[in-house]
């Protein structure tokens, strides 16, 4: 194990214990973990949501081999109060993760470090490390595993028995999912392997992959029934062999020249797929505490058959049970479901799934024109608010290095462009601002806007928020070789941070991401200025429907408002000049849109045009005060 090793802190939230689980489920899940990972690197601390918390209550059920300490609310270091908990804080207080999936994948990543020997850890990220990577505001996936299945298990167990009847939509959607399709890395290998084992018949011998990952299982968790399927198998092979698909037996010529539309397509093992990753261990404890209080109801579980063969599944993956023996946590033993194929599908008809019937017709044929002359017809066109100081510059050549993007992996052209876009930004920002203020800095990748406006505000407060690890602690790095004292840094999705601030920015919030930051500011009532970028990626989502304000609501579809967001990325330099002049005008409908419905919510915002509008194609800004 790797000395040296700088020491942070878990905090975690407590409200309250329910028969073998601490309750918000985020705090059991993480606890799972790190039993799991056998991870003592953390100094864990427990945050009681309530007063009056008995310590002796508290500590009950937590892992008996982890060290945990309880603190108050208001004794948490001043970064962490402003993030949704569980967080995990650097010793010095400045760089802080928050977010379930943020500090799960902290937690694999640290344990690996410290350990390169447990590499079945670091599996958990999955192919690529992206395992519950993308964030839930924009990821079905993510917003799952990480908000909706918890939420609906704690709703279910705080419910009355009269309320609690139906099986949360939630829990049948992840039914829904294990039944789809997979697609995985290499996937066709795979498929064909499974085509050669069909033909073979179920008497022929299984491949080689299978009899070695069967070795390996322990006596009491192989099950006797017909042979295991090839993804079982695969599955397996790669947690207990690690290089199952070099075993895999050469599949025959007819095999080989079978087109890969005709192969069978393969079947759930695990959540994600094929492989245990962090999303299992994440639903382990919510699905767990779901089942036990069905069962102990009496509720027939004849429509989850697929949610059941996982549950066992995942009990007889290596160090699972041990794991929940350290939480206290006891895995029932569950029968085999086999429900008949209409009564299943007539359960999953109940499952709602709005944004994929709404977002069907993402993809469209025909130019804006019509729409836009629809808006022109009542009235609605784009435009744009003088700015308010074009000429204003910052000395770049009398600044630090470090405070110019230039010291990034950028031209020189490229180099020139950000800092004009940071002129306009910070010339706004520096109007608004007042000392002592507190100045957010969203989706603020490696800290361009943040850093320049530290350096030049000693005064005020300033808080960068980013999902993408490596870009803020580059960002990091950079405020460390200024000596810069008045910065925070928080990796999280925009949804875990609830602190109070003064301004928000963001340069290129790319697509929802800026009608995100806008919410933020009008909850906090504070000035906004903003970039957005990635017009093309807008769509509706659990929490933005499209278009935004009501005076396009009335004259425009959502299909409409998309054809305008798609051509609103049409501005590149290399287009035909009529082309991105289109783009521009979409580019300021949408942004009308924007800018309107945040005037509903008692705002004065003005949309203007970057000087020079050359800095980039994506060349809008919006500056919005409370009125």
């Amino acid at each position: 194990m790797k000395d040296c090793i700088t020491e942070e802190h878990l905090y975690l939230a407590f409200s309250h214990q329910y028969r073998d689980s601490i309750f918000p489920l985020h705090t059991s899940i993480s606890l799972f973990l790190l039993s799991y990972c056998d991870c003592k690197l953390f100094k864990i601390f427990l945050v009681p949501t309530g007063e009056d918390v008995d310590d002796q209550c508290v500590t009950k059920n937590l892992p008996g081999d982890l060290e945990v300490h309880l603190i108050s609310r208001c004794q948490l270091p001043e970064v962490v109060q402003s993030c949704s908990l569980p967080a995990i804080v650097v010793k010095d207080g400045k760089f802080c993760r928050a977010g379930l999936s943020v500090v799960l994948r902290h937690i694999i990543q640290k344990t690996y470090e410290a350990d390169p020997s447990k590499k079945d850890v670091l599996e958990l990220l999955g192919f690529k490390k992206t395992c519950l990577k993308a964030c839930a505001e924009v990821s079905q996936w993510t917003r799952l595993c990480e908000i909706s299945i918890p939420l609906a298990v704690e709703r279910f167990l705080t419910a009355s028995p009269e309320h609690c009847q139906a099986i949360p939509a939630d829990i049948l959607q992840f039914e829904r999912k294990l039944g789809e399709p997979v697609r995985v890395h290499n996937d066709d290998k795979i498929r064909r392997q499974k085509l050669q084992q069909q033909k073979a018949g179920a008497k022929a011998a299984m491949p080689v992959i299978a009899e070695e990952s069967t070795k390996e299982l322990k006596a009491g968790e192989v099950h006797e029934h017909p042979p295991p399927s090839l993804e079982l198998s695969v599955a397996f092979s790669k947690l207990l062999v690690q290089e199952a698909s070099d075993a895999v037996n050469r599949e025959a010529s007819h095999i080989r020249r079978t087109k890969t539309s005709d192969l069978p397509l393969l079947d759930h093992i695990f959540a994600e797929g094929l492989y245990f990753t962090v999303a299992d261990i994440v639903l382990l404890p919510c699905i767990h505490q779901f089942l036990a209080s069905s069962k102990k109801q009496g509720r027939n579980l004849v429509n989850l058959p697929l949610i059941s063969t996982w549950y066992r599944r995942v009990q007889e993956v290596p160090g699972v049970k041990k794991a929940a023996g350290k939480c206290n946590m006891e895995l029932l033993q569950l029968p085999e479901l086999m429900p008949a194929p209409e009564e299943q599908a007539q359960d999953f008809s109940s499952v709602p799934d709005e944004l994929e019937e709404e977002n069907e017709g993402s993809h469209f044929i025909g130019g804006p024109r019509p729409t836009m002359t629809k808006l022109m017809e009542n009235g609605i066109e784009a435009k744009f608010s003088p700015h308010p100081c074009p000429s204003w510059t910052l000395d770049w050549t009398s600044l630090p290095s470090a405070v110019s993007p230039g010291e990034g992996k950028m031209s020189r052209d490229r180099a020139l462009r950000k800092q004009q876009q940071l002129n306009n930004l910070v010339a706004v920002v520096t109007k608004l601002a007042k000392p002592g203020d507190v100045i957010v800095d969203f989706c603020s990748g490696g800290g361009h806007v943040g850093i320049v406006l530290a350096h030049m505000m000693p005064s005020c407060q300033v808080v960068l928020i980013e999902n993408k690890e490596l870009s803020l602690i580059r960002a990091k790095d950079r405020s460390d070789e200024l000596g810069l004292n008045n910065v925070w840094f928080i990796q999280a999705n925009l949804d875990y941070f609830n602190g109070t601030f003064n301004i928000g920015v963001a340069l290129h919030a790319c697509g929802v991401a800026t009608d995100m930051v806008i919410e933020h500011c009008i909850r906090a009532r504070a000035a906004f200025v903003i970039s957005p970028c990635c017009y093309g990626f807008i769509q509706n989502t659990v929490k933005f429907k499209y278009p935004r304000s009501h005076q396009f609501k009335e004259i425009l579809s959502y299909k409409e408002h998309m054809i305008l967001c798609r051509f609103a990325d049409q501005t590149a330099v290399q287009l035909p000049p009529e082309r991105r002049l289109i783009g521009k005008q979409c580019m300021g409908l949408v942004d009308l849109d924007r800018a309107w419905a945040a005037e509903e919510q008692n705002y004065s915002v003005q949309v203007i045009s970057m000087e020079p509008e050359s800095c980039s194609p994506k060349n809008n800004m919006f500056v919005g005060t409370p009125t």
